[in-house]
This record gives C-alpha cells, structure tokens and sequence, in this order.
C-alpha cells in the first residue's frame, strides 16, 4: 500500500444508543465494508494514520453504548459512528512529531481497520516489541494500569495481608491477585464457573477461589474464605458482593472501586449496599479511582512488571477472537463471562 492510495475501511458502527435495562446484544453493532480512506493524514492536521492490529474489549465501553448525561468522566458513543476502545496499532502516516510511520503504538482508536487519530498525545509508543503486541492491550495496556496503581496506590498493600479480588480471571482481576501474590499476600478470588475457579487456583496461583454463582449466602463464602476477615478487597462487581464484603473487613482495611459490572444496566435504579456502617465501625477506606490518572506513571509499570513477564513470574491469559466482524460477539460475550482470560480481537497481526 502507498501513501494516499485510497482502500475499503471495515468498521463497526453503533446501530443506536441501548437501553439502561438491558446487556448489549451483537444486534446493536453493524460492521460496514463500504466506506474508504485515503492513506494519509490530512494536511493541517497534528493527527496520525494507524493500521490497527488488535483491539480491547472492556465492560466499561457498554456504558458508553447509552446515552449517558452525567459525570464528565463519561462520553457516549454517538450512533451510526465508529465505537472507539483501546488498541495496539502500527503508524502508516504521521503529522506529529512524536511518531512516524513504522512506530508501534497503544492507546485509543477506532474499531476499524484503519483510524486516524487525532490526538495522538494520548498514545504510547511501544518500544518493548519482545512481548507479545497483543499485551499492550492488556496487562501492558489499560487493565495493567488499572491492576497495578489500582492494588499498589489505592490498596496500600503490606505482606501478609488477607486480599480478595472479584471478577478475579478477568483481565484485571487475574493481574491484581497475582500483583498481590508477589506482595505476600493471602489471595481468593471469586468468578462465574469450576473452569475459572480452577484456573485461579492452578495458574494464577491464588491460594482459594469460589464460584459466587453457585453460593446462596455470599457472606457464609467470604467467612468460609476469610476466617480472620479481609484487608483488601479488589472490587470489579459492586452490588451484592460488595454489601457481603463489608461485613467481612477487618480493621483499617481498605477497598478500590475498580468496576462495578452488576451495576452497568440498572443505573437508573441501581441496587443499595446496606452494610456501610461497617466503613465506620472498622475504619475501612472505600476509594474508587480512575485509570486515567495514572497514565503520566505509565513508565513505572513497564519498569516493575516487564521483568515480570520476562522471568515467567505473572501468567497472563488471553481469549483472542480473530478479525473485526468477530469483534460485536466478542465484546458482547464479556457480560455472560463467556470469554477466558482478557478478551482481545486481533484485526491484523503486521
């Protein structure tokens, strides 16, 4: 391909906004082929023209699918446009002068096979290309983020601690019980079938794991789980789990809001967590916390987890679906816990 050639541009569309009461469903996406894009970055502009290669599928893009008016830290995606999620991506063409054509770069782009990106200050140049590209969507991406300042900023985590995680194979859950792992920690995880169970206790070395589907009293778990209570709770669900939890904390303990999944399509009337006096009777921190912030320490990350992976100390699991049009049923695969480890959509793989 030469620059300026003009070449079809698969994408996926949002069909409309969704309602607040329902999970997304493969219906409310169209994958388009007919549209075309010059291969090249329009003059006057700052932006830069991406191949894209793999894509992120993350619980947090189904709120942007309503239509939402509310807190700042929200933007909806707007119907009939491309969605956006993060990626792992080559350079084709640059007008800014951080990159150029033949960088590796992740941060936010198009679901599409091509996207110009036009603010090219919110991508990390991939310098580290003997990892897999497919980990700067996750464990070196937004959930790496999220898992390691989540756990080591927000959790203050001391060895020893009693740490549980929620969601815990997802692609944060399973980075924070292993972050706590080599902290010294004691680690449960807790997720939706036998097959994860077994994979938290068999791969990511957690010390116990339970299937909340199959508990009818959450807070008998957490006590069969924690008989001396918990430190750290890593939440990823809200709702339920959260209201056991508390009544599970020990002293000075503290709890991250990392994602409250159960919550996404009650938003209109979301469940009540009854325990909160608990917060007050034991002294515990409850803080949520926002990715974002800690994207200016993205260098600390590649510092402590790289070597990590280098010497086999972290597993990392990924369930990948191949090409764009897979992308809808993979994404929306993430609300009935279908998918295995971090779900990713591989587009191209050069």
């Amino acid at each position: 391909m030469e620059k300026g050639e003009e070449v079809r541009n698969k994408q996926v569309i949002l069909r409309d906004h969704i309602e607040f009461t329902r999970h997304p469903k493969q219906s409310d996406f169209v994958v388009r082929t007919e549209n075309t894009i010059h291969l090249e970055v329009p003059k006057g502009s700052n932006g830069v023209l991406v191949k894209n290669l793999y894509l992120s599928c993350d619980p947090y893009m189904y709120i942007l699918m309503k239509d939402i008016k509310g807190p700042d830290i929200f933007s909806s995606y707007s119907p009939g446009s491309v969605i956006t999620g993060y990626g792992v991506a080559k350079v084709l063409d640059s007008r800014h002068s951080n990159f150029k054509k033949g960088d590796l770069v992740c941060g936010i782009t198009g679901w599409e096979e091509y996207s110009i990106v036009t603010k090219p200050e919110d991508l990390f140049k991939i310098d580290h290309t003997d990892i897999p590209l497919s980990y700067y969507t996750g464990i070196l991406g937004m959930p790496g983020v999220t898992a390691y300042f989540g756990f080591h900023e927000v959790c203050a985590p001391k060895k020893g601690e009693y740490v549980f995680v929620s969601a815990a194979v997802g692609a944060v859950g399973q980075l924070v019980g292993q972050f706590a792992k080599l902290m010294g920690c004691y680690v449960v995880g807790s997720a939706g079938s036998q097959e994860k169970v077994e994979l938290l206790k068999n791969n990511f070395g957690f010390d116990a794991a339970f299937n909340y589907k199959e508990e009818h009293d959450l807070d008998a778990a957490l006590k069969r789980c924690f008989p001396e209570g918990i430190d750290i709770y890593f939440d990823n669900v809200g709702g339920k789990m959260l209201d056991a939890v508390l009544l599970n904390m020990r002293n000075h303990g503290r709890i991250a809001l990392c994602g409250m999944i159960t919550q996404y399509n009650v938003l209109e009337r979301p469940e009540g967590v009854t325990n909160l006096m608990n917060l007050l009777y034991k002294r515990v921190r409850m803080e949520g916390f926002a990715t974002f912030d800690y994207y200016p320490f993205y260098s600390k990350l590649l510092e402590s987890v790289l070597p990590y992976i280098r010497e086999g100390k972290i597993v990392y699991v990924e369930d990948v679906a191949e090409g764009l049009e897979s992308g809808p049923s993979a994404f929306v695969g993430l609300f009935s816990s279908r998918n295995v480890g971090k779900q990713v959509v591989a587009i191209a793989h050069d």
